[in-house]
């Protein structure tokens, strides 16, 4: 079985969302912070952390989703993204294990399916960490 990766410690940086946000694209805040309550609304064990200079939600602080936001997209991540099942191809990436949906300002997509894939991440990790105990 392979470790989990935890964030402790010098891991986290202590930014607040506002103020992470507030330096972003005006249009993409609202796409950055949408997706983040959802991250954040999982479950009372989802601890929002930032790593690498943006945010993510832990449990018991091993990551299983991030928002980030860059010039002219917003991605939602996951880190064991490869291990999920994506019926309507949203998911990105190459990596190992991550992977990460691309959002861009003015466009539509699957609200459900999105959310359906960020419940799977956070059940993923919960299942994870009731597996090392």
């Amino acid at each position: 079985m392979q470790n989990l990766l935890r964030y402790t410690g010098k891991d986290i940086q202590n930014i607040k969302f506002e103020t992470w946000l507030e330096k972003k694209p005006e249009e993409l805040r609202p796409l950055a912070m949408k997706w983040f309550k959802v991250i954040e609304n999982c479950g009372g064990d989802v601890q929002p952390i930032f790593h690498d200079g943006y945010p993510m939600g832990c449990v018991d602080y091993a990551p299983f989703a991030y928002v980030n936001v860059f010039k002219q997209h917003v991605n939602v991540g996951f880190f064991y993204g490869t291990e999920f099942t994506d019926k309507t191809g949203l998911l990105e990436g190459s990596g190992k294990r991550m992977r990460h949906i691309k959002l861009l300002p003015d466009s539509k997509y699957d609200d459900k399916e999105i959310e359906v894939l960020i419940e799977a991440a956070y059940k993923d990790i919960k299942q994870r960490l009731n597996a090392e105990y």
